[in-house]
């Protein structure tokens, strides 16, 4: 019996040309804020969000306390109930479709 598979990764950018076609639409964009579950305080400004039509998402986020310079952080996740065969990918390969939307989003 095959429940589902969720792939996810954080990606070091790498430079690509074009988009992919096969990649459901964005419904949602936002400056998105964390809550604490345990003390309920908020963090606001903690990136940049795409939600995707499938229930993928990319997460754009700044980290870093270093002195010099800054790190943007790219966060991928894609989820799939649908294709078995799927469960075994590679997560670099599996996401190589939403690397390339996100690289185009942000022009990194």
């Amino acid at each position: 019996m095959f429940l589902s598979v969720r792939f996810f990764n954080v990606y070091s950018y790498r430079i690509v040309k074009g988009v992919r076609s096969d990649v459901s639409k964005v419904v949602h964009a936002d400056e998105f804020e964390y809550k604490d579950p345990i003390d309920g305080s908020i963090s606001e400004h903690q990136g940049i969000r795409y939600l995707f039509e499938d229930g993928s998402r990319l997460i754009f986020r700044l980290s870093g306390t270093g002195s010099e310079g800054a790190t943007i952080r790219l966060y991928i996740e894609q989820y799939d109930q649908k294709d078995p065969s799927k469960i075994n990918r590679d997560s670099q390969e599996a996401l190589v479709p939403l690397v390339e939307v996100a690289l185009k989003l942000s022009k990194i």
